[in-house]
């Protein structure tokens, strides 16, 4: 399990880089949130359509060790959300991994904001956990979310086939990592 480190140190809640901020969703945009997983603003958000055979169909889950933040507009105008997840790659300690995933709106498109949060998102794990590794994934056909990762500091590890079920078939997915020691060389 990812261990917390002291907070002591870490980032102010709000997380800032010029024009996109990261910081906790406020009561009154819960149902604004739930909204947009109900409306997916992307094809590669559309989790609609039956499950595979053999498989439940589920709600918005949160995982234990997993979180979400709201992006936002230098105005405070919510854009998307970013979440992270824990992934295993092994049974020791210290071999488990944070996955990172982005959900922004159509109008944030385009503006930077998807390369931006997902930076910031990786330096405030790497400063509140003790993960060593970060991943994310996407769609092989997600050229913009593909962009957006490489200009986040992420490198390109490869394809994962069949690994994503959505709307009724399985979709492969490029994988990307950004290691602390990548960040740590970059700071």
């Amino acid at each position: 399990m990812v261990k917390q480190q002291d907070t002591a140190a870490a980032p102010a809640t709000d997380i800032d880089a010029a024009s996109t901020r990261l910081r906790p969703a406020r009561p009154d945009e819960l149902s604004l949130l739930a909204s947009w997983r109900d409306e997916p603003a992307a094809t590669f958000e559309d989790w609609s359509g039956e499950p595979p055979r053999g498989a439940e169909r589920t709600t918005h889950v949160t995982v234990p060790g997993g979180g979400e933040l709201v992006v936002t507009d230098g105005d405070d105008a919510p854009l998307g959300t970013v979440q992270w997840r824990p992934v295993p790659y092994g049974p020791g300690p210290g071999s488990e991994a944070l996955d990172l995933g982005i959900s922004l709106r159509p109008e944030a498109w385009g503006r930077g904001h998807g390369a931006r949060a997902q930076r910031l998102l990786v330096e405030y794990l790497f400063v509140t956990t003790s993960v060593h590794r970060v991943t994310a994934s996407t769609d092989v056909d997600n050229v913009a979310e593909q962009k957006a990762l490489l200009r986040a500091g992420f490198r390109r590890e490869g394809i994962f086939r069949g690994a994503q079920w959505r709307q009724g078939s399985y979709h492969d997915l490029i994988g990307f990592s950004y290691l602390r020691t990548d960040h740590d060389r970059c700071g």
